[in-house]
């Protein structure tokens, strides 16, 4: 039987991460709810909730955790060449809503699922007051990819991304990194492993390292308010060059 603490009514106190289950790995503690406070206090240790529709609210903090380096996001040859007539556009903070609810839609594989209505609250909500933002990829005017995460100062926590079109979502996070990168945000937190996001340059960072990493970054001052407009300046080609 697995024994996990109760969150208090302390929207900033989480248990040490260290205290975190190894099978579930990193499974912390479970109950509290989806305040702003609460989230970005938990984002803030190395903290995320994930849960199923049904479940009480559970809080995670893996190790290993899965990041990349922005300055050092990879591009495939292929993908590099296939950019190079990519007629699509990236917008910033244009549909927020829309890329949640995207990501929530069912996938073959089984995700998405976890995007409850309380989480597509509780982040919209995150939005609404500057600290969530989402990065959008259209074919024309059709919403085809996007991601989603949450900036604390100069650290992003990257949640979810969706793709309606072949490479979309790899759009959407390529531009994420590159544009992350130029703001002079270095790390962008992916949670866990993910063999699609290895192509891309994800890495597995030892947790210990990943909190002192991110305690430093969200101290930092980072970029308040709306990002609408952020990074639409960007091109699909624009993604195949160095990161300056």
């Amino acid at each position: 039987m697995i024994r996990l603490p109760r969150l208090s009514v302390d929207p900033t106190a989480f248990p040490a991460i260290e205290t975190a289950l190894e099978e579930p790995d990193g499974l912390l503690a479970f109950g509290g709810d989806l305040g702003s406070e609460r989230l970005l206090a938990a984002y803030a240790q190395g903290i995320f909730p994930w849960y199923s529709e049904g479940q009480p609210i559970l809080w995670w903090s893996p190790d290993p955790r899965m990041v990349i380096a922005t300055a050092a996001v990879h591009v495939p040859r292929r993908l590099r060449r296939w950019l190079k007539s990519c007629n699509w556009t990236i917008r910033t903070d244009h549909a927020f809503a829309e890329v949640m609810r995207a990501c929530a839609e069912p996938r073959h594989d089984g995700g998405g699922t976890w995007i409850t209505e309380a989480m597509l609250a509780a982040y919209t909500r995150l939005h609404a007051e500057g600290h969530a933002h989402s990065l959008e990829v259209h074919d024309g005017a059709a919403l085809i990819g996007g991601i989603y995460g949450i900036a604390i100062g100069r650290m992003f926590f990257g949640e979810s991304m969706f793709s309606r079109r072949e490479h979309a979502s790899k759009v959407a996070l390529l531009a994420l990194c590159h544009g992350l990168a130029t703001q002079g945000f270095p790390l962008l937190d992916a949670q866990v492993r993910s063999a699609h996001l290895e192509t891309l340059g994800a890495r597995a960072m030892p947790r210990t390292d990943f909190l002192c990493a991110i305690t430093r970054l969200c101290s930092q001052t980072g970029i308040p308010g709306n990002w609408a407009g952020l990074f639409d300046h960007l091109r699909p080609q624009d993604l195949c060059r160095p990161i300056p």
